[in-house]
């Protein structure tokens, strides 16, 4: 891969496998107002905290409701996660981390940036990003383009230079229409869009590889 280009990370199932943890800490919030929630990860995958707590409580909450929501059930997230967070990080990624740190590294998540800050403090992965972008910086969430286009900008290097590692649709979706190339990581879901290469984790041994391949 030549020295020209930057590399941006999704968080949730990416950096760190939290997908099982964020679906029980829902059910769990959930339990204490009656919903019983269907397809928890399917509604739940890829998708802002607004986006969430409007499906499962209704379109007819105000914001400040939305956000009260949102807050609490990732402040019971962080609990459970809290434990198990190194477990949690996903094979290989500090070692992909140190590999790559003389590139511009990018996180981009529509996570809470309570939670973003959460695993960059907790797991000590802060320093290796130069810009971090959350879900509330950017007007549309994934699967608009939006949050990649503000951290290549952050990054200050083109979208064409930028390869995002993605284990949602929403996400793969918002990458392509970003104009970037994609690594699909499939911790998460097994089927996802087609992109320019895929692995399980960062353990891939084809991952290298296909990255020092790269004409950008």
């Amino acid at each position: 891969m030549m020295n020209s280009s930057a590399i941006i990370l999704d968080m949730d199932g990416v950096l760190i496998d939290s997908n099982p943890l964020h679906a029980e800490a829902w059910s769990i919030y959930l339990s204490h107002y009656g919903i019983t929630a269907d397809s928890m990860m399917e509604r739940m995958h890829g998708k802002r905290n607004d986006q969430i707590v409007r499906d499962f409580f209704g379109p007819q909450l105000t914001d400040a409701e939305v956000f009260t929501h949102g807050a609490a059930k990732e402040a019971l997230y962080r609990q459970l996660m809290r434990p198990h967070l190194e477990q949690s990080l996903v094979p290989g990624v500090r070692q992909f981390l140190q590999r790559y740190k003389n590139l511009p590294l990018g996180l981009a998540s529509n996570a809470e940036p309570a939670n973003v800050d959460f695993l960059l403090d907790e797991a000590s992965l802060r320093p290796y990003f130069k810009a971090v972008v959350h879900g509330h910086q950017v007007r549309n969430p994934k699967p608009s383009p939006d949050i990649y286009i503000l951290a290549a900008h952050l990054l200050e290097m083109p979208p064409r230079l930028c390869i995002i590692f993605e284990d949602s649709t929403t996400g793969i979706q918002a990458a392509q229409s970003a104009g970037c190339r994609v690594v699909a990581v499939r911790t998460t879901a097994a089927e996802l869009p087609e992109t320019d290469f895929a692995i399980r984790d960062f353990t891939d041994p084809e991952l290298n590889t296909w990255l020092s391949g790269l004409q950008i």
